[in-house]
């Protein structure tokens, strides 16, 4: 049985990775400090045998001397504001969380000869000037603006995992993901799917900000997760940066519309003023993936849309209910 650690262990993908190591048998430490993840994403395995929750920063100078996280196996490194919404408004904890954190992972993955995996992000590409992105590309991102919390931070949180690696043959590697989704996101997340989806359903305005033209790529959490855990599990992955995303790119506005559809609902599609810095393109380029880790997507756009639909109907039928109690 491994022993492996995760951080953010209470946010969208961290609690859906700790549910999946625990069925895959290990013993799972999670950390958060809930500033943005949900104890209730954590409900259904609290009382496992194998889980141990602790509530805790991992920018804390504690945290290396925390005698439950001695002989750790593994290391995911997912703690970190993702969505702007939260990011933008807590710049100086992100910054903190993938610099000063990801510093104390690295130093307890050494400590314990761990493997480690950092999450990184495409938000890494920037703005980007070459499309698609592939890992070599050093990106086109704005240091002076509101999304530079995040980017240049998890930048600067590669350059750790690199020296680490360089310097101290510490087994890490990073992962480069793009835009993930299903209904573990928080419904006030602010993200395109939950805020198309939770707005489709309940027949408010869908809100497109630009004219819609700009791209992104969704991969449903479970191939997210997949590949987390192949970069894990694969020598051949140490030391490297991997894009993990889906590579079919779709228009903001598309998924707007085939959001609209697949709900059968009535919502108008409102357009909005742009965010500053907000990605023009986004699509990954999988080649070093599928060479290394043996992974690609398997769920569609659509199939993972009509399962998010579900869900968090399904949640607003559960509150609707609690209400007329």
């Amino acid at each position: 049985m491994k022993k492996v650690v995760v951080t953010g262990a209470a946010g969208f993908l961290g609690s859906c990775l700790t549910k999946k190591l625990l069925v895959e048998g290990n013993q799972v430490i999670g950390l958060d400090n809930l500033m943005t993840g949900r104890v209730s994403n954590l409900a259904e395995i609290r009382n496992h045998a194998n889980f141990m929750f602790i509530q805790m920063d991992v920018v804390s100078e504690h945290i290396l001397s925390m005698k439950p996280l001695a002989g750790v196996d593994e290391i995911y490194h997912l703690a970190s504001p993702a969505s702007p919404k939260f990011y933008q408004s807590a710049a100086l904890d992100t910054m903190a969380v993938n610099t000063i954190g990801t510093k104390n992972m690295l130093e307890l993955a050494k400590s314990n000869g761990a493997r480690l995996v950092y999450t990184s992000t495409s938000e890494a590409y920037g703005d980007p000037e070459v499309h698609p992105q592939q890992e070599m590309y050093r990106g086109n991102v704005n240091t002076w603006g509101p999304r530079a919390c995040y980017d240049e931070a998890k930048r600067l949180g590669e350059v750790y995992c690199y020296e680490y690696y360089r310097q101290f043959q510490v087994r890490v590697k990073v992962a480069r993901i793009f835009n993930t989704y299903s209904a573990n996101l928080r419904n006030d997340d602010g993200r395109v799917i939950s805020n198309f989806v939770n707005q489709a359903i309940r027949g408010q305005d869908i809100t497109v900000y630009g004219d819609g033209s700009q791209t992104r790529s969704f991969c449903y959490v479970d191939d997210t997760i997949q590949g987390l855990m192949r970069m894990m599990e694969k020598e051949a992955a140490t030391g490297e940066i991997i894009n993990l995303g889906n590579p079919l790119e779709y228009t903001v506005l598309q998924v707007a519309e085939l959001v609209k559809k697949l709900t059968k609902s009535n919502s108008r599609i409102t357009f909005h003023d742009l965010p500053k810095d907000d990605p023009k393109l986004r699509c990954p380029v999988i080649v070093k993936a599928k060479k290394l880790l043996g992974w690609e997507p398997q769920i569609t756009l659509e199939e993972g849309l009509l399962r998010t639909i579900e869900i968090y109907r399904s949640q607003l039928s559960e509150l609707a209910g609690g209400d007329g109690a």
